[in-house]
């Protein structure tokens, strides 16, 4: 098993292995939105796809966005998402791996923190992530979804 940045060549291979994500998705718009999508992603240094490999075949993923800061001393933060291990490849420290692959890089570009966030609510999950380096009790997130938005009129209201 080795570790590496994702290429052009791998993105169906990543859409392939977000199927493990989740349960049920989104549908994904036409094929030439996802390849632009795709290219620009590569394009820029901020975002940042890792895949695990055995062999040719993608067995783990996430991704790190670099934001680039004005505070702490204008070093730049990372956020991990999406992170993924094939079904079958599952308990054997691949996603810890690729966590700490992901972390390195972050580290690398002298990243104050990365952090990263999951809807999943069992202390299995929780204890997988402090396992890799992340502490639960560090911050408190907040989420405002799509289709709980605010509008302009409610903020002008408040």
């Amino acid at each position: 098993m080795y570790f590496r940045a994702l290429k052009e060549a791998d993105l169906d291979a990543l859409l392939d292995i977000y199927t493990h994500l989740h349960a049920t998705d989104d549908s994904l718009p036409e094929r030439e939105h996802v390849r632009a999508l795709w290219d620009e992603v590569l394009r820029s240094p901020y975002f940042n796809y890792f895949g695990a490999f055995e062999g040719d075949q993608l067995i783990a993923s996430c991704t790190i966005s670099i934001i680039p800061n004005f505070t702490r001393g204008c070093r730049p933060y990372g956020v991990i998402e999406n992170v993924v291990t094939h079904a079958r490849f599952r308990k054997q420290g691949i996603g810890k791996g690729i966590l700490l692959h992901a972390l390195g890089f972050g580290w690398s570009l002298n990243c104050y923190k990365v952090m990263l966030m999951t809807g999943r609510k069992d202390e299995a999950t929780f204890q997988f992530y402090e396992g890799a380096g992340f502490d639960r009790f560090a911050k408190q997130a907040f989420v405002a979804l799509s289709h709980s938005k605010v509008s302009l009129i409610d903020v002008c209201l408040l």
